[in-house]
């Protein structure tokens, strides 16, 4: 098992397995075993989930970090939001990158379903001329 070395500032927040933690200072972290957590800029806050696609990244996110009824939730949330946006978009890029989401996330593989729809969420802001969410980002590499 290979471990996973996090540098957190002094007031960043971060989800492990449903539970927040906020660091009071400067820390420097190892997760030793598997863990579903965000941390930081990845984290979406519900204020923020104001568009369709960022309400779709939400649902994922709580289907990724919440505790099991949470995840559950969240997963039924999230595929009710990707139908009515596919039904919505006229992008064929879009529906796939959304039912790539969907799949991954059905397949447990959540984190892999934020990176897909983080690439809806920029898609929208550029076609609706929203201001991007600079706060949230998903890192190309997995935790």
């Amino acid at each position: 098992m290979s471990t996973l070395v996090l540098e957190l500032r002094q007031g960043d927040m971060m989800i492990v397995n449903g539970a927040p933690i906020r660091f009071r200072n400067r820390a420097r972290i190892e997760l030793t075993a598997r863990a579903r957590f965000l941390f930081g800029k990845q984290l979406m806050t519900p204020e923020m989930a104001n568009s369709p696609a960022r309400r779709i990244y939400f649902a994922l996110q709580t289907a990724y970090i919440g505790d099991h009824e949470e995840r559950k939730i969240g997963l039924d949330l999230a595929r009710d939001l990707i139908r009515d946006f596919g039904e919505a978009t006229t992008s064929g890029m879009v529906r796939e990158l959304l039912d790539r989401a969907l799949k991954a996330a059905e397949a447990d593989q959540c984190y892999q379903a934020l990176k897909f729809a983080r690439r809806v969420m920029r898609h929208e802001e550029v076609v609706l001329g929203l201001s991007p969410v600079a706060s949230v980002s998903v890192p190309e590499d997995a935790p």
